[in-house]
């Protein structure tokens, strides 16, 4: 029996276990079985780490650090993530289950975000006032807000890491990383390169746990001044509760049932391809997935025959392995729900077009096979469901005003597609979809330079691009008297 690799948390710059010595176990998504040890964290190791982090932020070698040397901080962090892309990425396809050849890619671009944010930390600034008082000056310093609570989920880690930590860092807060309970492993490899890269004890600690007591207590401690959390509406309604208890600011993203709008005129290859990327890409576990596919009624028997044979040839198998298209769900909860939901749609009129099962050449792990359900009615229960699989809603429009309806007939509102050759309608359609992001003949791209987010249910707060520092900062309006003259009398209105 190959023994378990353990692991250690990140806390004031040491690597220790939980103070009580529990564990939990970490599985592979595409075994079925258990590969490394993870700490369990108690809420006194989380105060250790949030006193911590407000120690570092208050004195000592990062609270005297100037802009330009957090920068360098960022940059160096940033040459090491895209220098160990591919050991990172084993680690995390063997934790998540997403495929190596996408997470070892996704490691090195993410290595530009904090490039970008290394560039931006001496570029945050205040201005002066045209204050309508004589021999008067006002201006605004940007200050940063103090510990960041940055809780993330399993999926698309690194790249949710570098968007919360970056424009924090860079502004001059310090952060407690929560990790998730599902794959904990990638971030605390991650943990290592903050310590290669020089940043003091403190500045960043990273803690593994599950949500009571591990991001209870994080979420509620008073020494915690932000919190940027990503995941499912359950939780973040706790979250919004327990910053109650500190009146932390506070951003939600918190995924989607995102509409991929396809019209009459559309590129039909095109289309096809960005949908299948959208859907079935990550395996679907993705927080913008395109899981509603809304097709013109002239198109859409063509465009199903091509993606239903494509879905069909996709090669499902070892996330490993370079040949494979398609790992495993990260989760047993993730397959049985949606099993349940792919059953329910059929009972309440679905046409299964592809996939509904467990592949059946495949004996262990939690896969599921690409699925295309077709929809009679907009109201069926998985049309605004949130599976967080490989599963596809399909239905029919006729008219632009009918698709707009239906695509924000929804409680989330993070991501859209609009596939159409005719600019003035994809221009027309991207203002009235209500997301946060609209893709234009194309689906899925990023870019550190480019806010995302969401409204509704989805969440609310902007990450990642300049303004994103700027949300790490509070101003502080400083008045200056240039007058000579004394101040006068204070009971004599002038």
């Amino acid at each position: 029996m190959t023994e378990l690799k353990r692991y250690k948390m990140l806390i004031d710059g040491n690597w220790v276990d939980s103070e009580d010595g529990r564990t939990f176990e970490s599985i592979n998504p595409a075994t079925g079985d258990p590969w490394a040890i993870i700490p369990e964290a108690t809420a006194g190791d989380v105060d250790r780490a949030v006193k911590s982090a407000y120690r570092a932020f208050t004195e000592g070698e990062w609270a005297r650090a100037l802009p330009t040397a957090r920068g360098k901080y960022l940059r160096k962090l940033g040459d090491l993530l895209a220098d160990k892309s591919e050991e990172l990425g084993r680690v995390e396809t063997v934790d998540t289950g997403k495929m190596l050849k996408e997470t070892r890619w996704q490691a090195k671009y993410i290595a530009e975000f904090f490039h970008f944010y290394a560039g931006c930390a001496d570029k945050v600034h205040g201005e002066t006032l045209p204050i309508d008082k004589p021999d008067m000056m006002a201006m605004t310093i940007r200050e940063p807000l103090g510990v960041v609570a940055a809780v993330v989920p399993w999926n698309s880690q690194m790249f949710l890491v570098a968007v919360k930590i970056g424009p924090a860092l860079a502004a001059g807060n310090t952060v407690v990383l929560k990790t998730s309970e599902h794959a904990s492993a990638p971030l605390l490899e991650f943990g290592r390169l903050i310590e290669e890269a020089g940043f003091p004890p403190g500045v960043v600690n990273i803690v593994t746990g599950h949500g009571d007591p591990c991001g209870k207590a994080l979420t509620s401690h008073p020494l915690v001044s932000r919190i940027s959390f990503t995941g499912g509406p359950g939780a973040a309604r706790h979250v919004l509760y327990n910053s109650a208890e500190n009146f932390a600011e506070v951003s939600l993203e918190l995924g989607g049932k995102s509409p991929f709008i396809v019209f009459d005129d559309a590129d039909v290859e095109s289309a096809v391809n960005g949908s299948i990327a959208g859907i079935f890409g990550a395996s679907g576990q993705s927080c913008v997935a395109g899981s509603r596919l809304y097709l013109h009624d002239k198109i859409a028997d063509k465009f199903l025959d091509t993606m239903v044979s494509q879905a069909g040839k996709i090669l499902i198998g070892d996330p490993l392995a370079e040949e494979t298209q398609m790992g495993p769900l990260a989760t047993t909860g993730q397959l049985d729900n949606i099993e349940h939901q792919v059953a329910l749609a059929q009972e309440q009129g679905g046409k299964l077009l592809n996939g509904g099962r467990r592949p059946p050449d495949i004996n262990r792990g939690w896969f599921y096979e690409p699925t295309i359900i077709e929809c009679p009615d907009q109201k069926m229960q998985i049309v605004d469901t949130e599976l967080f699989g490989p599963v596809l809603s399909v239905l029919r429009f006729k008219e632009e005003e009918d698709v707009i309806r239906m695509a924000n007939d929804t409680k989330h509102g993070l991501a859209a597609g609009i596939f159409s050759q005719n600019g003035a309608r994809t221009m027309r359609v991207a203002r009235q979809i209500r997301a946060g992001i609209v893709w234009v003949n194309t689906y899925r791209v990023v870019s550190p330079i480019a806010e995302f987010g969401g409204c509704k249910d989805s969440g609310y707060g902007r990450e990642s691009g300049m303004q994103a520092i700027y949300d790490y900062t509070r101003p502080k309006t400083v008045w200056i008297n240039t007058s000579s003259e004394p101040m006068g009398n204070p009971f004599v209105m002038r």
